[in-house]
């Protein structure tokens, strides 16, 4: 993480900049779960759904 950026949950919601609400797809969820499960958690947490939402805009 670079020392500029403020850490996820120190951020202003993006619903609020923007007024929408944007959801994972279902293999953006699936992703998600893979990289929490993958970790060793029972659920995703932010960062497991920021990343699939990150690789989902790419395509």
């Amino acid at each position: 993480m670079a020392a500029s950026k403020k850490a996820p949950w120190k951020r202003a919601n993006p619903k609020q900049a923007t007024g929408k609400t944007h959801h994972l797809s279902t293999s953006g969820k699936a992703s998600a779960k893979r990289a929490a499960k993958k970790s060793g958690r029972p659920y995703p947490n932010l960062v497991d759904n920021m990343r699939a939402a990150k690789q989902s805009k790419k395509k």
